[in-house]
């Protein structure tokens, strides 16, 4: 380690090109699957059976074609693993002093279309944490079972 306390990466190829999965413990999947569907466009994955009762669930985010993607090197939207939680409520969250101790989102997605997105979160009754201009307009919100996230407009 550098004396200044500053740490060098290799010169070397990429170690990581994307995010391929989030996992997101729930109470209900098949619910929260719903959810995720109706309010970010999530869909479940090739082949995913979807029912009452189930435990865990893949979710993806389609292309402009409607087409679900390939696994691959190179993962641009992550995907969801919704898995049943053994404790109430979601948990992906965390609290921050620099925001006055208050829950803080785990993850930001991206959208050409913030306002849209959130007239749909209102037309759906999502509830909305927050809304601020931080670099380009940013919507914080939580799932039905308390796990937040944020959506941000470059």
């Amino acid at each position: 380690m550098r004396a200044n306390g500053e740490i060098k990466g290799e010169a070397r190829l990429e170690d990581i090109t994307g995010i391929t999965c989030i996992y997101v413990p729930v109470n209900d999947v098949y619910e929260s699957m719903k959810w995720y569907q109706k309010n970010l466009g999530y869909r479940p994955a090739n082949e995913e059976r979807v029912e009452p009762g189930m435990a865990t669930a893949v979710l993806n985010v389609p292309d402009r074609n409607g087409n679900l993607p390939s696994p691959g090197l190179r993962q641009v939207v992550p995907a969801l693993f919704l898995h049943k939680s053994d404790e109430e409520g979601g948990r992906l969250r965390f609290s921050w002093s620099l925001d006055s101790g208050r829950p803080h989102a785990i993850a930001c997605f991206i959208t050409p279309r913030i306002e849209e997105l959130l007239e749909r979160f209102k037309a759906n009754g999502v509830n909305i944490l927050g809304e601020r201009m931080t670099s380009g307009p940013n919507i914080t919100f939580a799932d039905p079972d308390g796990n937040i996230w944020e959506a941000w407009q470059p």
